[in-house]
């Protein structure tokens, strides 16, 4: 099997020639649990892959790990590196490294319901206002060929565009 990047290239081929086939292939929907544990500790769960939630101590949490907050970016950071990679490849472009840095603010009075959220102007919405990267690289591509990768990187991202636009949200509640 050929690699490149450390990606089975036929294998992102395959994936690639069968969704252009059959557009039908390329939907898909992803899963998740959240399972409240004790305090803010929270137990989450993804096609049989487990992480675990908290809140900093600062917000009376038990600092036992990342907040769904940090999280978001987190999940922005890795789709942005797996992008880069994976359209690099298909490029030709051998990257050597590649880190991202996210940073994002957070209204936390809103957060907190200090405010009735019909009277929270957009600047008072509880949620990032935006989140910035420093993405570094080290490849065989020139600056130019880079951010013209980035450029299509963060206009694909299923993340990013996610984090870009409304998403319509429904919650049913189920009492037990």
């Amino acid at each position: 099997m050929p690699m490149f990047n450390g990606l089975n290239t036929d294998c992102l081929g395959k994936a690639v020639e069968t969704i252009k086939a059959d557009w039908k292939q390329g939907k898909s929907v992803w899963k998740a649990t959240a399972k409240w544990k004790d305090g803010f500790a929270v137990h989450t769960e993804s096609r049989g892959f487990k992480f675990k939630v908290d809140e900093p101590e600062m917000l009376c949490g038990t600092d036992t790990a990342a907040n769904p907050v940090e999280m978001v970016v987190q999940a922005y950071g890795s789709c942005l590196v797996i992008g880069f990679v994976m359209n690099a490849t298909v490029r030709g472009i051998k990257v050597e490294s590649i880190e991202v840095e996210l940073e994002g603010e957070i209204d936390l009075p809103g957060f907190l319901g200090l405010e009735a959220p019909e009277e929270l102007g957009m600047d008072k919405l509880p949620g990032y206002k935006n989140i910035k990267t420093v993405i570094r690289v080290k490849a065989d591509a020139d600056e130019a060929a880079l951010q013209d990768l980035l450029k299509d990187v963060t206009r694909t991202s299923p993340v990013g565009v996610t984090l870009s636009r409304p998403v319509a949200l429904e919650a049913k509640l189920e009492v037990l």
